[in-house]
């Protein structure tokens, strides 16, 4: 029985903990990062305790304290499953064979906090997740195993995360780990010519240019939905932009008025003219209020058609 130890949060560190029980292995401890006052239980944290699974929740993965109580635990391998707290050199070693990490891109490509969104964003046609050694670097340590997925051309951040990364990412865990047991795994340097970084999807980041290609503007909007949603201003407000089409030119006739502005208004959608064609939002949030009906917010604020 391989004893583990799970760095992680939230439900994909939930998930990878049910994998690795239900196979029968040993999860000797669970780190995981403290929640905020006020916000809901951490799911990994209370999947955990209601297992039985010792948890260690510590303001910074630095601290000697945090050394002290992997050293104390003496696991076979550290695992680390959606991770926001810096691990370092000196804690993930310390773990017989060393400790696996999960990422959701195809490394060296997108580095960073938000690279499911940005392989969207940017009109990428594949991505996939990758399984190395953590090193001080970001994602920087060597690849043990990758896995590909298509992005459809339609699919949100959501539906990508939710039915392919994850899935992957949670039995990719499991694969590596039984090759670094059983001493098969191999470990490839990153190719430093091929790396990119992007930082947080911020809202600088996800605020929606008019002036942009259509197919722009439709790829960012899908890449923030279901967050941080990507926003443009309506009739002096905020608003964040979720369920959208992408209409290019001749689907309604060409395209008339200026980018952005809006040219036409039903029921259930408001649509919005761009370059090479018109985006139909059919979901929004208003920044004071809750996901609703594109066409029943417009009619609530009486918003009616820019003129031609």
């Amino acid at each position: 029985m391989t004893k583990i130890a799970l760095l992680g949060q939230q439900d994909f560190g939930k998930a990878v903990l049910e994998a690795f029980l239900a196979r029968g292995d040993e999860v000797v401890g669970v780190f995981c990062k403290p929640e905020a006052p006020g916000t809901k239980p951490d799911a990994l944290r209370q999947a955990a305790q209601d297992k039985g699974v010792p948890v260690f929740q510590f303001a910074s993965l630095r601290s000697s304290e945090a050394d002290a109580k992997m050293r104390e635990l003496a696991p076979d391998l550290g695992v680390m499953a959606y991770v926001t707290q810096f691990a370092p050199h000196s804690l993930v070693t310390i773990p017989r064979l060393g400790t696996i990490q999960y990422h959701p891109s195809l490394l060296p490509r997108h580095r960073g906090p938000s690279s499911i969104s940005w392989p969207i964003v940017l009109g990428e046609p594949e991505t996939g997740i990758t399984i190395f050694r953590p090193t001080d670097g970001l994602d920087e340590g060597p690849v043990i195993l990758q896995k590909r997925c298509a992005i459809e051309p339609d699919e949100t951040l959501g539906e990508l995360y939710f039915n392919k990364l994850f899935p992957l990412g949670v039995a990719a865990l499991l694969e590596a780990a039984d090759q670094v047991i059983a001493g098969t795994h191999e470990q490839h340097h990153q190719n430093e010519s091929l790396a990119t970084y992007e930082g947080w999807m911020h809202e600088e980041e996800s605020r929606i240019h008019w002036h942009q290609h259509v197919d722009h503007i439709y790829n960012l909007i899908r890449g923030c939905n279901p967050a941080p949603g990507a926003w443009t201003e309506i009739a002096g407000e905020k608003v964040y932009l979720f369920d959208c089409h992408k209409h290019a030119v001749g689907t309604f006739g060409a395209v008339r008025g200026k980018p952005g502005e809006i040219s036409a208004i039903t029921p259930h959608a408001i649509f919005f003219n761009a370059h090479g064609g018109q985006i139909e939002v059919q979901r929004l949030r208003a920044a004071s209020g809750k996901k609703m009906n594109a066409g029943e917010w417009a009619a609530a604020k009486g918003l009616v058609v820019s003129a031609s």
